[in-house]
């Protein structure tokens, strides 16, 4: 088997101590060798100054791609592109264009009055400039706003012609979701990458949650799972064991790249990759 490229995504510290967490993640994972790190936007834009300030310095110090996420939350268009323009002058020049989740815990999803209305128009205007990779999000399990798997799969591919570069998937437990979804773009018309997203599980309860919030389909096995590896104390192979799986079975199927979502925790995603044959390769050099 031929290891898959890998990418890792991590979010931007909001404190001292969580700065020290993104580093030594980053220290972790880069002998990997990875495509990129993307990092996040907080829910509402919220953290988008220092988004821009982990990628900046994230690029700087360790001479990795980084892919920041851009949104259309709580800005007007100039503003959104001037974050993006910000990007490109600290080097950073693959962007993950994102709708972005509502502000302040709203339901539905509210355009600014004066700002992109949804991820097709973001994704026009950064094409237009013809200067940064454009990745977005996929999901296989559908989104939740969404009125089907049809219009979900057709909206995706309106990012494809707007100018998107490559996609990256919600996560998902079982590789069948994946897989089924990746028959049904390519029926759709859709000719470019799709990259699985991979979230090791460090703590079920929250993952559960997260799963969700996102419209994740949870296989009712894996609630049995976690409550008798919890009783036995061996949740941490469980996650490494189920995760490796999960993985192995997509790359058997084709698949080469797969994107993790680290949540700033790298141990289990290393130990997912080593098992999967991704070697170390080099060491990350002046991070500070």
């Amino acid at each position: 088997m031929t290891p898959p490229s890998v990418s890792f995504e991590i979010f931007p510290p909001k404190s001292v101590d969580a700065a020290f967490k993104l580093w030594d993640t980053a220290q972790a994972l880069a002998p990997l060798a990875p495509r990129f790190f993307s990092v996040t936007y907080g829910a509402g834009g919220t953290t988008r100054d220092l988004t821009h300030d982990a990628a900046h310095v994230l690029h700087r110090t360790s001479g990795l791609p980084v892919s920041a996420h851009l949104t259309c939350v709580g800005a007007n268009v100039a503003e959104t592109l001037e974050v993006a323009e910000k990007f490109h002058q600290a080097g950073v020049t693959d962007i993950v264009a994102l709708r972005g989740d509502p502000q302040n815990g709203a339901e539905h999803f509210t355009p600014h009055p004066d700002g992109f209305k949804n991820s097709v128009e973001l994704i026009e205007a950064l094409a237009l400039q013809d200067k940064f990779t454009i990745r977005v999000g996929a999901y296989p399990d559908c989104h939740p706003d969404a009125v089907s798997q049809h219009a979900n799969i057709q909206y995706l591919k309106r990012k494809f012609d707007a100018g998107a570069d490559e996609a990256l998937t919600q996560f998902f437990f079982e590789p069948e979701p994946f897989l089924r979804f990746r028959d049904q773009c390519a029926a759709a018309g859709i000719t470019k990458p799709i990259v699985p997203g991979i979230l090791p599980v460090t703590n079920w309860t929250s993952a559960r949650k997260f799963a969700e919030r996102c419209g994740t389909k949870i296989p009712a096995w894996l609630d049995e799972a976690y409550r008798a590896a919890e009783r036995d104390g061996r949740t941490e192979l469980l996650s490494t064991s189920l995760c490796a799986e999960l993985c192995s079975d997509l790359v058997d199927e084709g698949v080469d790249a797969l994107h993790f979502y680290t949540l700033n925790r790298p141990d289990l995603t290393r130990d997912v990759c080593r098992a999967l044959g991704v070697a170390p390769q080099s060491q990350l050099s002046n991070v500070a």
